[in-house]
Order: structure tokens, then C-alpha cells, then sequence
């Protein structure tokens, strides 16, 4: 059974009260609206009465509905109906940063716009107690600012992002002190409220037994420690182990650091990476460096001519190293408007891949040193919403435009070749139209003539505005990908598993060389709450089109489908991710011979996520 309980998350769990996570900022207003949560209805006032007359009496259940039910109204404030693109303070442009204020809030029972707000109960102080608060030191690392420093366009909204995007921070707002700011200083005050770090997760059968630990916020430092060790496994190897060290933006210089070690009988990993990305839309450089070593049992798809679709594909080892360098160079476009700087970048890099096989191969798999070059313009900006992925915590809603061109050269042990890479990208945001992403990529070798190995991408994202009805909110969301392998030999490496298609969808028999898939989406968030979870019921419809059979297109195969519905939990205060169970049904699996209809499942990955419209190191198009 799985637990996805933090480490005293069964005394911190319960403590925990259920409240809104209080949106972006907006002007004050001197009334709650007309159908905030903070409005019951008389019968839930009736509940919520009898409840508190049982909690005090001196039984064990008036013990324990006093541990678990805080009856003490807070401050709950609407959410935001629009987005908005973050405050500018371009009055302050160019001043004296004079001082910089850091107020640090604790997991539970803060807000970070409600000063008012403390820890209710004892639970909650102790899960309070439990949690080190995120060093101060670390904060000054992520912000693009310090004392003394001339104040540029847009570090206030970039350093609040920054802060947001991290992993051990629900929460962040980055204001100015207009009260004791001058003509020429100013005084900004730093708000963030931290999620509990610590979580553990396990799972056990017949076959295994599961435990997994994590901390994303190693004393306070930001040092994230992820470790899952699996053991009672049948031979060959009767146990696995996966782990990761991550240190994030050494001495403020935005370079972090990474170690894995992945363990498993049919895949094993040794690692080390250095990298600093594009973080801001004003950076100036970023680069990276890698060393890796792998050891592989991958599916063969050459050693049968003509495999029959559905046939299992025999594995092969397949041992090899990596070593990877790459840098790049941002360049700030002219801006016209001296108050505002221009988001816009033009951007070189540069990469050089070293790829060793020491063991296996194949007609796509050659030992080579690959040197590409990558020239592209990246317009990025951020605005604020609610209720996309989380359950009322801003989110930030990246838009604008992204294009890149790769060119460069495979040195390899068996043929040289060129290569040729396209990808472009944009993301637009109305409040009363929703958000729409559409990215192309396309990829391709020049050998004897003639391209090969190549791959075509699409991809379409969209979701709607947010809808209300009364105490409920609710989206939808519509994302389609196609993936089009052309002249290339392996013609099973694409499948439509869960999130690569259908989720809940697993099946080994359907592989193919081209797929397109649709998924739909509906999430009602509920006022409802169990245990500090929020409650949202979930709906969703997926289609995938594929075949494997050569130069076709998808669409003359006959999809594969999946229907259902179920409940997502989630608690903004804890680390681990939300809790989703979900019932589908697949009307296509009973052809496929031993699978069933209907199946439950449960998840913990959101399906969706945004593309940041950022440029990254030059890529070679993946066909996966």
C-alpha cells in the first residue's frame, strides 16, 4: 500500500489546516467578495457548530476532532480571475538598492498575505518545529540584487519568480517600502513561506518492498537528497537503488550541481553535471558541463527483419559513456522605451558531445564526437495566475516566442555526417480566451545525398480561462503531440504509455514508427477538504493514433482510447506531489489479449506542464 506521508507526517499531516493559499497580489479591498470561501452556507455552519460542541468535550473524540478541525476563521481571499504580468515598479528603476528585508514564514499556519495569521494548534507548531526554515543566505543567492546595487529593470519580478520556481518555496513576494524609499534608494521588503522538505513514501507486495526518502531543503541550504531502494526481488538482482544530490546556484553564482547513482538490473547510471541555464530573460551566460556512464538492456529493434507488430523485442547490453560542454552567450536587444528593458534575446551556443560505445550498437548507435552551433531569439515574459497545476499558490504562466536553428557535425565510427535542426515556439495569454502553446521541431542527418534518421515533433497546449460557480472553480485543458519518424530503421521505438499517450494505458505489444495523440482534460476544484488535502474531481479522454508501419500516416490506423474520471488530493505545505486516483476504461486493451477494460490506478505526476520558452543547449531532436 502506498504511503505518501512525509517523515512526522502522522503528526504534521493532521495539524495541518486546510485555507486557501491567498492569491497574487491585488489592491486591498475593505470586503471579502460575495463568494468567497469564507461564506458558508447555514448548513454548514450547523455542521461545523455541532462539530466544535463535540470537540469540547473531554472524550476521546472531542480530543480528537479538537486535534483535527481548526474552527478559528482566517482571512481567505478570492482568487484571481485574470492574469497579470508581474508589478514593475518602474518609478524605481535605476535607484540605490539601500537595504533588503527578508521575512520568512514557516509550512504551517502562516500566510504570506494574511500577517495576521499564526500557527492555530499545537500539531502545527510542531510540524513548524520539525521544518528548518530556508537560510537567509539562500535567499540573497536566488534574488538578482543586493545592498548597494543599482536597481535594473525587472530584478524586482524576475528575483519573485526565482524564488517562486524553486522547490522549497510555496510562496514569494519581492515589494518595494515606497514609505521610506527616497529619489534615489530604496528599501525592498522579501515575503516567502517555505513547504514542509521532508517526505518518505514506500510501498510492499509478494514481489517487492519499496522506501523512498527526500529532503528538497537539506538544512535550510536548498540542497536537495532524493534516495528509493527497492529490495525482495527475484533474481537476477534482488534489489535496486536510485539516488540524487543536487546542490542549486553555488555561492549565488547560479551554477548548480548534480550527482546520480541509478542501480537497477536493467539499467545502470553514474553521473556528474555542472550547469547554469538562460534562469532570467536579462542573463547574460549560461553553460554546462556532464559525465556520465550507462549500462543498458535496451530493445533491439534491428535483429529481426520484419518483426511482427506485437512480437516482444529482444534485448541486447548496450554499455557506453558521455561526456558533454556547452555554452552560450545572450545578447540584449535594443529597447525603446528607457523605463522598460526588452525581454527579447538573441542567442549563440555552442556544443561539443563525446559518445563512447563500449559494448552493443546499432544502425542509429554510433560511437562519435558531435560539435553543433545553435543561433536563436527567445521573448519571454511571466504572468501570475492560480488553479493551473496547484490548488491556489501563484503560478507563473510563461509567454512569448522562441525560435532556434542547429547545425553542426557527427564525427563517427562508422559514417560523418551533418545536421540540421529547426524548432520553433510560442505561448500567448488572454484572460478571456485562456492560454494557447504551439512548438514544431524537426531534425535530421545528411548522408549520401539523401536526410535520414530524422524526426518531425508538434505540439499543442491549451487551457481555458478559469471558470467559477459559486465556492467552485474549474478549467480545461486540450494538449495534442505528434512525433513522425522519417527514414529511420527503427520502426517499434515509439509507444503510448502513459504519459507519452494514454494515461493508465500499458501494453508492450503497441510500438510503432508514427503517433499523434489527443488528450482532454477537465478539473473541478472543490471547496472541499480532507485532512488539509483540497479536493478536485478529475475527467479525462485520450486518444492515441500510431502505426508501425513504414511512410504511413497515423490516422489510417485505428485509435487507441482511454475514458475516466477520479479525485486529486493536494497540500501546497508538503513536498511530495499530488495524490491522484483515477478509474479508466480502455475499450481497445481486452483485443490485445490478457488486459481488461477497466482499471484503477493511481498517479502522482501531474500530466501537463508548461514550456518554458527558454533557450536551452543545442539539441539533437529526440524520437521517443
Amino acid at each position: 500500500m502506498c504511503l505518501l506521508l512525509t517523515v512526522a507526517g502522522w503528526l504534521t499531516f493532521f495539524g495541518a489546516q486546510a485555507q486557501v493559499v491567498p492569491p497574487v497580489t491585488t489592491p486591498p479591498v475593505t470586503q471579502p467578495p460575495p463568494d468567497s470561501l469564507s461564506q458558508d452556507t447555514t448548513k454548514t455552519q450547523e455542521f461545523l457548530k455541532t462539530l466544535k460542541d463535540i470537540s469540547q468535550r473531554k472524550t476521546l473524540m472531542g480530543r480528537a476532532v479538537k486535534a483535527l478541525v481548526v474552527f478559528k476563521p482566517r482571512k481567505v481571499e478570492g482568487p484571481v480571475e485574470n492574469a497579470r504580468l508581474p508589478q514593475t515598479y518602474d518609478q524605481h528603476n535605476y535607484k540605490v538598492v539601500r537595504s533588503i528585508y527578508f521575512k520568512r514564514l514557516d509550512a504551517f499556519g502562516y500566510s504570506i498575505n494574511d500577517t495576521l495569521a499564526v500557527p492555530d494548534n499545537y500539531l502545527e507548531r510542531l510540524g513548524n518545529g520539525l521544518h528548518m526554515r530556508t537560510k537567509q543566505s539562500m535567499l540573497r543567492n536566488q534574488i538578482l540584487f543586493q545592498e548597494g546595487d543599482m536597481l535594473e529593470p525587472l530584478d524586482l519580478s524576475e528575483s519573485e519568480r526565482l524564488l517562486r520556481q524553486t522547490a522549497y518555496i510555496l510562496d514569494a513576494r519581492v515589494l518595494v517600502n515606497d514609505s521610506t524609499s527616497t529619489e534615489d534608494s530604496v528599501d525592498v521588503v522579501i515575503i516567502t513561506k517555505d513547504v514542509f522538505s521532508i517526505s518518505a513514501s514506500g510501498s510492499a507486495s509478494t514481489s517487492s518492498t519499496r522506501l523512498s526518502l527526500r529532503d528538497i531543503n537539506f538544512m535550510g541550504l536548498g540542497h536537495q537528497i532524493r534516495t528509493s531502494y527497492r529490495f525482495g526481488l527475484s533474481e537476477p538482482q534482488p534489489w535496486q537503488f536510485q539516488g540524487r544530490y543536487f546542490i542549486e546556484n553555488i555561492s549565488r553564482s547560479f551554477i548548480s550541481a548534480e550527482l546520480l547513482y541509478n542501480n537497477t538490473y536493467y539499467y545502470k547510471q553514474q553521473s556528474i553535471s555542472f550547469r547554469r541555464d538562460f534562469f532570467a530573460t536579462n542573463t547574460k551566460y549560461a553553460g554546462g558541463a556532464s559525465a556520465s556512464w550507462y549500462q543498458t538492456l535496451q530493445p533491439d529493434y534491428y535483429q529481426v527483419e520484419d518483426p511482427e507488430p506485437g512480437a516482444p523485442i529482444p534485448h541486447t547490453p548496450l554499455d557506453y559513456y558521455v561526456q558533454d560542454f556547452w555554452l552560450g552567450r545572450a545578447f540584449r536587444l535594443k529597447s525603446y522605451d528607457l523605463a522598460q528593458d526588452n525581454p527579447g534575446r538573441f542567442i549563440t551556443a555552442a556544443r561539443v558531445m563525446n559518445v563512447r560505445y563500449t559494448q552493443g550498437g546499432g544502425p542509429t548507435l554510433q560511437s562519435a564526437r558531435l560539435y553543433l552551433t545553435a543561433f536563436g531569439y527567445s521573448f519571454r515574459r511571466y504572468y501570475k495566475d492560480q488553479y493551473l497545476f496547484g490548488f491556489g499558490r501563484t503560478e507563473d504562466i510563461p509567454a512569448g516566442n522562441l525560435l532556434a536553428i542547429t547545425a553542426g557535425f557527427e564525427d563517427g565510427s562508422v559514417k560523418n555526417r551533418p545536421y540540421l535542426g529547426l524548432k520553433g515556439a510560442f505561448g500567448k495569454y488572454r484572460s478571456n480566451f485562456g492560454y494557447l502553446y504551439g512548438g514544431l521541431e524537426y531534425g535530421s542527418y545528411r548522408y549520401k545525398g539523401g536526410w535520414e534518421q530524422g524526426v518531425l515533433t508538434t505540439e499543442a497546449l491549451y487551457f481555458t480561462p478559469l471558470y467559477r460557480l459559486r465556492n467552485w472553480r474549474w478549467r480545461h485543458f486540450l494538449w495534442s503531440r505528434s512525433s513522425l519518424g522519417l527514414r529511420r530503421p527503427d520502426l517499434f521505438a515509439l509507444d503510448i504509455d502513459q504519459e507519452d499517450g494514454i494515461r493508465g494505458f500499458s501494453s508492450q505489444e503497441v510500438r510503432g514508427y508514427r503517433r499523434f495523440v489527443l488528450n482532454y482534460e477537465t478539473n473541478f476544484f472543490t471547496p472541499l477538504t480532507l485532512l488539509g488535502f483540497r479536493l478536485a474531481v478529475v475527467g479525462f479522454a485520450d486518444a492515441a493514433w500510431l502505426t508501425s508501419v513504414k511512410d504511413r500516416s497515423p490516422f489510417r490506423e485505428k485509435p487507441y482510447t482511454g475514458f475516466g474520471m477520479g479525485l486529486r488530493f493536494r497540500n501546497e505545505y508538503f513536498t511530495f506531489n499530488t495524490i491522484q486516483i483515477l478509474l479508466g476504461y480502455y475499450p481497445r486493451l481486452p483485443q490485445l489479449g490478457n488486459h481488461q477494460d477497466f482499471k484503477l490506478f493511481q498517479t502522482t505526476r501531474q500530466y501537463y506542464d508548461f514550456n518554458d520558452l527558454r533557450f536551452t543547449q543545442p539539441l539533437i531532436s529526440e524520437f521517443r
